[in-house]
């Protein structure tokens, strides 16, 4: 027997052992199917062949980063807004009334009251949640809104519920809270005051 015979032995046995080794692997990273493989070997060979599909491949396996979420609206700060302008609401809510006096308390509380229940005649229109007067004894029927009534006290089985009314409670049947003007930061609840001399 020639030498290169067994050369070509040794390289048909080496090419062998590589492609069963190339099979286990294929067979350990699909999981044990190799039907994927077959899908991977296509998609290879499109890729190479279009730059089109290429970039599609590539926007699935890294996508984009996520847009910025959207600004906040202020919306939800007019009515607070309102409030601050006509009555000081957060100069009094954050001031330290500690070593205030109960006299002094109730002197910025009695108009610190007028003007924000101006704001909130002007801009809400409310209605109580139950019409009955507080202290009544009032049925709460089966399929309640739970954002309308809150049940409070011993709670045990089903409705409907009988107990005392606590607290009518406030809906806002409608409002009228004007945009600020173009430009104006809507954030801005109390603009700093500057006096000049």
């Amino acid at each position: 027997m020639d030498w290169w015979i067994y050369v070509v032995a040794g390289a048909a046995a080496g090419a062998a052992g590589f492609l069963v080794v190339l099979f286990l692997i294929l067979l350990v990273v699909g999981r044990g199917d190799l039907s994927r493989f077959v899908l991977a070997r296509a998609a290879m060979r499109r890729i190479m062949a279009d730059p089109a599909f290429a970039a599609k491949v590539q926007d699935l396996i890294t996508p984009p980063p996520p847009p910025p979420p959207p600004k906040k609206s202020g919306a939800p700060l007019r009515l607070l807004t309102l409030l601050q302008r006509k009555g000081r609401l957060l100069d009094f809510l954050l001031e330290d009334i500690q070593g205030a006096t109960n006299e002094q308390i109730g002197a910025g509380v009695r108009e610190l009251h007028k003007e924000s229940q101006a704001v909130l005649k002007e801009h809400l229109d409310l209605a109580p949640v139950m019409p009955q007067a507080e202290g009544d004894t009032v049925e709460v029927p089966a399929g309640f809104d739970p954002s309308a009534i809150r049940l409070t006290g011993n709670v045990t089985g089903q409705p409907p519920f009988r107990g005392a009314l606590k607290h009518h409670g406030w809906r806002v049947k409608d409002y009228t809270l004007a945009a600020p003007p173009e430009g104006q930061d809507e954030f801005v609840v109390a603009p700093a005051e500057v006096e000049l001399p």
